[in-house]
């Protein structure tokens, strides 16, 4: 694939890719700056990082060196629902966070984008984390930016776990990111080995001739041994989680593979973004697919023997068959890696077959029923949430039945996305974040009166504190995510859970009301009057709502004044 069809499939200029190869070899040169930067045309830049040769700059601490992702610098790198942060390099990550507070990084980037200036990121081998992490700051600081950042990376390390590429797809990130590679270059593996298994001097002795500036390495045999134990030290590595994933996509159930991983630590680093395999003569093959890359990366140095390729293709692994066998061609791959392709293809159609067996049909139908119910209680004037807590009516039964429907159909959606079986970008699709919110906000009351109504806080505690699902956790998360909003901003649905508990306070507090008491029903004053009456229905303030009741019993310096009921 020729450079200028290669800029058209990745979505960057020609002269971009070239200037960026450039500059970035050139960074490599210059480890005595932190970046380089330099302007193409009025409306582009690229900035490059320079790379580093020093053990704590690659490694920190035991195993793969892995740790949280700075949550304040990349909101966005993690799991909504479940809340887990992306787990990446924590030397690559604290050399970030050095260059972006000590130096002009900040205001240049932010310049740049304030003025609508293209800028392309680009780093090789351990720049190229910097590059990484540079562009994933710009895009978290400047969303709404007409002109996202780009970021192009040469023989890159592997910088984040399976939550980075499960993020970035989320986000409609990964589209920024290409990364070239070529057959043989071991930087791209070496994440994959554990810093035990890598030997402390040969690891020296290989950052030492990655150095530009370093002299030639030593022809002994002792040098070349100390290099031939290093190479199979992260073959190994690599072939190991292959191994492990590859059998993992395919459906194994050999009890052997469960065993293997609980005795050896595989590493956490996975591929994210679109990968260009450069296979020599000026042939490159493009995959997109990150689990097909992970497969493929690990798999073409160390599962086949290659031959120079004749063709090159673009090669998506949820493409056609005949695509990905022409792309599989070039690559000189045989069965074993082609069957790991094909895994990993058919991994993402099945993550679209779950997310399109969901019953969306059956959940609105059910919805629509209970907002029926909803109105009928609310022109009664007894309440949606007394009326289904006293549970006086059929309709009050009928009404817990589709409860108990609606929960089955989210606790099954919640469990896939557990397991990671539904498409990344699940979390982030607006219908989807609608259809919980609507969810959450009708439901969740009636889940709080079942739970007070038997009096289950009795025995378990607050609701709020043992009890909430997560079905309401999970919506209520991609909600806040979507708004840029702080940690439960969006606990409308909880409201009659507060209430509960404040209502009993007096009897488990003692025989006044406390300042504890008082604090909490300012918070919860201060709450209403943020909602709005779509996140707060106006039934809760009806005459005979027990929460009118409640409130009018309270003493007038509890109150902040804030709400007339």
């Amino acid at each position: 694939m020729a450079v200028e069809r290669l800029g058209d499939s990745i979505g960057i200029r020609e002269e971009l890719i070239k200037k960026a190869t450039s500059l970035a070899f050139k960074a490599h040169k210059s480890p005595e700056k932190p970046y380089l930067l330099e302007k193409i045309r009025s409306s582009e830049l690229i900035i490059t990082f320079s790379g580093s040769w020093t053990i704590p700059d690659w490694f920190s601490d035991n195993n793969f060196g892995e740790t949280p992702i700075n949550l304040t610098l990349f909101p966005s790198l993690r799991s909504i629902g479940n809340d887990e942060p992306a787990l990446v390099n924590k030397a690559f990550l604290l050399r970030f966070e050095t260059i972006l507070n000590n130096s002009s990084l900040k205001s240049d980037v932010n310049k740049a984008m304030a003025e609508k200036k293209k800028i392309v990121f680009a780093g090789h081998s351990s720049g190229a984390p910097m590059a990484i992490l540079a562009s994933l700051w710009t895009l978290e600081h400047h969303r709404n930016a007409s002109n996202p950042p780009f970021c192009v990376t040469f023989g890159s390390p592997l910088i984040g776990n399976h939550i980075l590429p499960h993020a970035t797809r989320r986000e409609d990130w990964s589209r920024y990111f290409v990364h070239f590679l070529t057959r043989y270059d071991v930087v791209p593996r070496i994440s994959l080995s554990p810093l035990s298994s890598l030997h402390h001097e040969t690891l020296a002795a290989i950052l030492h001739l990655f150095n530009p500036k370093s002299k030639p390495p030593s022809s002994s045999a002792h040098g070349r041994i100390g290099l031939a134990e290093f190479y199979g030290g992260v073959t190994r590595n690599a072939a190991a989680v292959t191994s492990h994933r590859a059998c993992s996509l395919m459906g194994s159930t050999n009890l052997l593979l469960e065993t293997v991983a609980s005795l050896v630590v595989l590493s956490p680093y996975r591929p994210f973004g679109t990968f260009v395999w450069c296979t020599g003569n000026g042939r490159m093959v493009v995959v997109r697919n990150s689990e097909a890359e992970s497969l493929e990366m690990q798999s073409v140095v160390y599962l086949e023997k290659l031959e120079d390729l004749p063709l090159s293709g673009d090669c998506n692994a949820d493409d056609n068959a005949a695509t990905i066998d022409q792309a599989l061609n070039d690559l000189g791959l045989g069965t074993r890696a082609r069957l790991c392709m094909r895994a990993a293809g058919e991994l993402e159609k099945q993550k679209s077959r779950n997310e399109a067996k969901i019953d969306k049909a059956k959940a609105e139908s059910t919805m629509k029923e209970l907002e029926d119910y909803k109105e009928v209680s609310r022109i009664q004037g007894v309440g949606y949430y007394d009326a289904f807590k006293l549970q006086k009516e059929p309709r009050d039964f009928q009404a817990n039945v589709k409860r108990l429907v609606l929960a089955g159909v989210w606790d099954e959606v919640i469990e896939m996305l557990k397991r990671h079986e539904l498409p990344d970008e699940f979390e982030g699709k607006q219908e989807w974040i609608e259809l919980g919110t609507r969810f959450r906000r009708l439901v969740e009351p009636l889940d709080i009166g079942n739970y007070y109504r038997h009096l289950k806080n009795e025995d378990t505690g607050p609701y709020m504190v043992r009890a909430r699902p997560k079905r309401y956790r999970y919506t209520q998360r991609w909600l806040e995510h979507a708004r840029r909003l702080p940690g439960g901003s969006c606990s409308e649905s909880c409201f009659w859970a507060e209430v509960e508990e404040l209502s009993v306070f007096k009897s488990n507090k003692g025989s006044s009301y406390d300042e504890e008491l008082k604090r909490r029903v300012v918070k919860l004053e201060e709450d209403v009057k943020r909602w709005s009456e779509e996140e707060l229905p106006r039934d809760v303030f009806l005459e005979g709502s027990s929460f009118t009741k409640w409130w009018k019993k309270l003493p007038q310096d509890y109150k902040a004044g804030i709400l007339q009921c």
